[in-house]
């Protein structure tokens, strides 16, 4: 244990020295938690539209005056013609046109269907989709279900759980804390071992009495501290600027979360043993863990909209079960009788991670 111990204040200087480690490690969490917190979010608000009344009714005025007032649209460009319209669009100065018909406040007071035409820009899909329905909704809330459709007795009302007002901090801090996680306890761990090899140092650990999981530990407890430190200011984070409450257990979170970083340690320890530079340990650790992260574990993009063999990929990621997991925790405030099949992948795959890294570590240089 004195060993141990010694080793770990070593490993902690190591870190504690580099300035420019420590900006790296407690400076791009908060970055990162802001900008998909704010700049990034994919959330409708503030879009720009353009409206084409052909009608100028006073239902027409009242219906562009509730648009106005929401704050999800802005509208940009009062149009005159269809002609107008589409060099609005060409110019990527609106989102969205809203054409209301000259007959549209007629066809209401007579009773009959009443028609509006949306035209979204369909460059980016997903944006498109959800301007789309938000403007739907509006529409619907304010004439009513049963002025602009057919009558068909059945009047159906949404509601969204967990995320009523659809906003993008649930979706994307989840997604954060596993990729932050992912990224600095790789990568910092990526290069611990295998810059001992660089700088001749390994020789006196190897001919050390110290056992080869006592230096796979004493390599991983700093940075197992400093990633629950920063695991701490995501979190504050999110409670604090980005308005995201945690409804589940904090004290389950922060248990799955330890098992998650011990998980990345390892994997980057396993990558720093079979590299000999800290350029490869580096490239393979944000090449191979970062991209598959941000692509196939779902914080993008969605897994069921994958082909089967990059599904089977994402499994074996480890930040795909734990996105998961706190997803259900912080958003649906759900317990551990709902994730213990994504624990215990975790678990497995850190058992797994630690066989290879004891069993791997050479004790002889080549």
């Amino acid at each position: 244990m004195k060993q141990l111990i010694t080793f770990v204040k070593k490993e902690f200087w190591h870190v504690l020295r580099d300035k420019r480690t420590l900006l790296v490690l407690f400076g791009m969490p908060v970055v990162q938690v802001l900008l998909f917190g704010f700049a990034l979010s994919t959330e409708v608000k503030n879009t720009k539209i353009g409206v084409l009344d052909q009608d100028k009714s006073q239902n027409s005025i009242e219906l562009i005056s509730k648009i106005k007032a929401n704050q999800y649209f802005d509208v940009d460009k009062n149009l005159r013609s269809i002609e107008e319209a589409e060099n609005a669009f060409k110019g990527g100065k609106i989102k969205m046109i809203l054409v209301i018909p000259a007959q549209f406040a007629q066809d209401i007071n007579s009773g009959k269907k009443a028609q509006l035409q949306l035209i979204t820009d369909g460059t980016d899909i997903n944006m498109a989709n959800q301007i789309y329905n938000f403007m739907s909704n509006i529409i619907m809330d304010f004439y009513g279900q049963e002025t602009l459709q057919p009558k068909s007795g059945v009047q159906p009302e949404i509601r969204m759980l967990y995320n009523p007002q659809l906003k993008g901090a649930p979706n994307f801090v989840p997604g954060v804390m596993a990729l932050i996680l992912l990224i600095i306890c790789v990568l910092m761990t990526a290069i611990a071992i295998v810059r001992e090899k660089e700088m001749g140092t390994m020789e006196v650990l190897l001919v050390s009495p110290m056992k080869p999981y006592i230096i796979i530990l004493a390599k991983a407890i700093p940075y197992f501290i400093l990633s629950m430190i920063i695991l701490v200011s995501i979190l504050i984070l999110s409670v604090t600027v980005l308005d995201l409450p945690i409804k589940g257990s904090l004290l389950l979170l922060f248990g799955i979360s330890i098992i998650f970083i011990i998980t990345n340690l390892l994997l980057g320890i396993v990558i720093s043993i079979v590299t000999d530079s800290q350029q490869t340990a580096m490239l393979i650790a944000l090449v191979g863990t970062m991209l598959p992260t941000i692509m196939l574990s779902g914080f993008m993009f969605p897994v069921e909209n994958m082909p089967l063999p990059l599904q089977m990929i994402g499994n074996v990621i480890p930040a795909k079960w734990y996105y998961e997991i706190v997803k259900n925790i912080m958003i649906k405030g759900t317990g551990l009788e709902v994730i213990w099949k994504h624990v215990l992948v975790l678990i497995g795959m850190m058992m797994v991670l630690f066989v290879i890294a004891v069993k791997k570590f050479k004790i002889r240089l080549e």
